[in-house]
């Protein structure tokens, strides 16, 4: 009989081999996962570097440190990583017996006799051995979700970095557009107060005092919508600083440094670097210890149970002083039917895990994607400030030309409106092009995993 006990216990043991095992990461190919136009050199990556070296402006280091401190998404991510590590060392504790103190009294009486008292004062312990790994596994998931949710924070924080960069370039693009609009009013003014003396002086007519002052109007209610977007903006960033609606000072637009290499490593890195994609593959390597949990409730649960306290009733006899008890059980319970409640778990723990598989290889195709629309979009902005520069300055010539001209009345006012309206078209989209950069050096920073130190 001893023997087939064990070799019982042994065919247990060895069924129960697949319950343990560790999570291993499949193949990844990320071959061509920036595109087939992007260069890849070398590991080094814009993501290596710390925020404050990418970040450089003084007014935009110290905002984000706000951000950092106060931003309650990020707090609730951080209180995320708290339950996380509450869940897993009760996990851990799991592994340890559990004692209780449990006093008992009882009085009783027979037929009117006197009452009888006795009490019991066990300490009783508990503990199941995990034979069949449930308990090893289920730690093993709390540890990957507590990774998962330290990934997640960061996570946040690289958004939040990400977010806070560019609603701040946002407000020194709409400065500077502000300012632009200004000097274009004080200069179209100046053309409005020429031009109704030349019509004093019988060169020129109502028509055109009317036609420059109808754009002078047109380029004031710009200005007026510029100034309210930028306190729509300001009154947003505020809010994901955690503050009340204040005043934002930016920098100025010509003081902002961007890095000129704009590296972005080998896709493998996308791996270690997006924390988005670390927890995502968090998320599946808990999923997968969720199945080896859901298949260890097919083995049988093991409980050593135990008390040892003090007693003055033992089989009926009255014993004073209290006497000595201890007593010790051990249980196996194999489950034999429950409905087929463990096969379904079993497949719904499966079900999730493939879902996991999905979304950890859809994170890092759209890791991959954003990657190459960044740089894509990063490198076109270079080029056409490149572009937008010589534009400028050519429209700035015109302007000063056709204004020259019409004092002289060799050329009409209406030379003078359009040259005056493609400059100022020309410096608004110079600087819709310099945020251009800006966006896509923040955006390429966070897609590469930046932000995180």
């Amino acid at each position: 009989m001893k023997k087939y006990s064990y070799l019982f216990i042994s065919v247990l043991l060895l069924s129960s081999c697949n319950v343990y095992k560790s999570y291993k990461r499949e193949k990844v190919s990320t071959d061509q996962l920036f595109g087939t136009t992007v260069e890849v050199k070398d590991t080094i990556t814009l993501a290596s570097l710390g925020w404050k070296e990418v970040f450089t402006d003084s007014k935009l280091q110290a905002l984000i440190e706000k951000g950092l401190a106060q931003n309650t998404d990020l707090g609730k991510a951080r209180l995320s990583v708290e339950q996380a590590k509450a869940a897993l060392l009760s996990s851990r504790l799991s592994f340890l017996p559990s004692l209780a103190f449990a006093p008992q009294g009882t009085v009783s009486s027979f037929d009117h006799q006197k009452a009888s008292q006795t009490y019991q004062l066990p300490i009783t312990a508990s503990w199941e051995l995990d034979v069949f790994g449930r308990l090893r596994n289920m730690n093993k998931s709390s540890k990957s979700a507590l990774m998962s949710s330290k990934a997640y924070q960061q996570a946040v924080q690289t958004q939040l970095v990400s977010t806070i960069s560019t609603m701040y370039y946002t407000l020194v693009m709409l400065d500077r557009q502000i300012e632009i609009t200004k000097q274009t009013v004080v200069s179209w003014q100046e053309t409005l107060r020429a031009t109704k003396a030349m019509m004093e002086a019988g060169h020129a007519n109502q028509i055109a005092v009317a036609r420059i002052e109808a754009n002078v109007a047109a380029v004031q209610t710009a200005l007026v919508d510029l100034e309210g977007t930028r306190g729509d903006v300001e009154s947003h960033l505020c809010v994901i600083l955690g503050d009340t609606p204040h005043a934002i000072v930016c920098g100025s637009y010509t003081s902002q440094v961007f890095p000129e290499a704009l590296s972005v490593g080998v896709p493998m890195q996308l791996l270690s670097n997006r924390p988005d994609v670390r927890a995502s593959e968090f998320a599946l390597q808990q999923s997968f210890y969720g199945v080896n949990v859901a298949r260890s409730a097919f083995y049988p649960n093991i409980q050593l149970n135990g008390s040892a306290g003090w007693t003055n009733s033992v089989g009926g006899i009255i014993f004073s002083p209290a006497k000595f008890i201890a007593s010790a059980v051990g249980s196996l319970t194999q489950p034999l039917f429950n409905k087929g409640a463990n096969i379904a778990n079993l497949k719904i723990a499966k079900a999730r895990h493939e879902s996991a598989k999905l979304d950890f290889q859809q994170s890092l195709l759209n890791a991959g994607y954003e990657v190459n629309t960044y740089l894509s979009t990063t490198q076109s902005a270079r080029q056409k400030k490149e572009l937008r520069i010589q534009q400028v300055a050519s429209l700035k010539v015109a302007v000063e030309q056709s204004e020259a001209l019409m004092n002289y009345s060799q050329t009409t006012y209406l030379d003078v409106l359009t040259a005056q309206k493609e400059l100022l078209q020309a410096e608004l989209n110079q600087v819709a092009d310099w945020f251009s950069e800006a966006q896509g050096v923040v955006n390429l920073y966070h897609a590469l995993g930046g932000g995180t130190h």
